[in-house]
């Protein structure tokens, strides 16, 4: 059975336990420093689980290939938020500690909005043509950048949800996985393989960083110190790079082939039920088969985090 996604839970008392989410349904903990599981949590979800994202040092989020979001309370061990947002997988999710929002990107094509406080979707936008496959909140809080299945990037602006205001045409491929670097420029990672440095606003591909191979980049990270970005992609290497070269290295032109923008009307009006985004003070895939689970008790989980 393949494992879907996985991430460092640093704030879950051990900064060395990893979670991971898999095809069979389950999420579990494993020490990264002597491999051994430490606890399972079975049916987690009722289809594959294809996302993983710390909230805080007591809650998880998780998405599966059915549209479903879950917050877990790992003091509760227990689900305290389920949300079905969409209508085909979950491709990423991103948490807003400001306003205790959860905002979703799905296969269906469509960004929603989830409320952790009303326990309900707040808003969500129309239907693009395009899958939606990463997202990342930038420009303090102010517009959401969405990779796609055909490459563009797709930006809301916050509050206006329904339709994106910008559309950037910069990638040849699919764009499968975005990080902030700051408020201004942010670090993708496409089908393509190829590792690149983009801004925001103005709208450009500032330079290829990397390349990880020629196999789509799943998902990129950095570091606690920042020091190191690190990626993995299907030819299953986790590969880590010292950010610091490949900053130094984007003092070239902008690449001539990626300056392709449509914009379109920010004057909309406001969603409903959306409250304007207050930043905190702290700084695809296709579904997979559902495998047999085990007989671990529920309240195993989180047991010895």
């Amino acid at each position: 059975m393949g494992i879907s996604t996985c991430i460092v839970m640093a704030p879950i008392r051990s900064p060395k336990v990893i979670l991971t989410g898999s095809p069979d349904c389950s999420i579990l903990a494993t020490d990264v420093e002597t491999g051994n599981a430490i606890a399972r949590l079975e049916d987690a979800h009722g289809d594959a689980v294809n996302r993983l994202v710390n909230l805080t040092e007591t809650t998880i989020a998780s998405g599966d290939d059915e549209g479903y979001i879950k917050v877990w309370d790992t003091r509760q061990r227990a689900c305290c938020n389920s949300f079905h947002a969409h209508e085909d997988y979950i491709s990423d999710i991103a948490f807003v500690p400001g306003t205790m929002q959860l905002l979703g990107t799905s296969g269906d094509g469509t960004l929603s909005v989830c409320s952790l406080r009303k326990n309900k979707v707040q808003s969500q936008s129309e239907f693009s043509e395009d899958e939606l496959l990463s997202l990342v909140i930038m420009k303090n809080g102010r517009k959401v950048i969405c990779g796609t299945q055909t490459g563009a990037l797709l930006l809301y602006s916050w509050g206006h949800f329904k339709d994106c205001s910008d559309r950037f045409l910069g990638h040849p491929m699919s764009v499968d996985t975005l990080l902030k670097l700051d408020e201004d420029t942010l670090i993708s990672g496409s089908e393509d393989g190829v590792i690149r440095l983009v801004g925001i606003l103005p709208n450009r591909i500032i330079q290829p960083l990397a390349e990880h191979s020629e196999y789509p980049i799943e998902r990129l990270a950095f570091s606690n110190d920042r020091k190191f970005l690190g990626s993995i992609s299907h030819d299953q290497m986790l590969k880590l790079w010292d950010l610091q070269e490949l900053l130094d290295g984007h003092q070239g032109a902008p690449d001539p082939e990626s300056q392709s923008v449509e914009a379109d009307s920010d004057g909309d009006e406001m969603d409903v039920d959306i409250k304007p985004f207050k930043p905190a003070k702290e700084p695809k895939r296709k579904k997979a088969d559902k495998g047999q689970t085990s007989n671990t008790a529920f309240s195993d989980f989180f047991a010895d985090l």
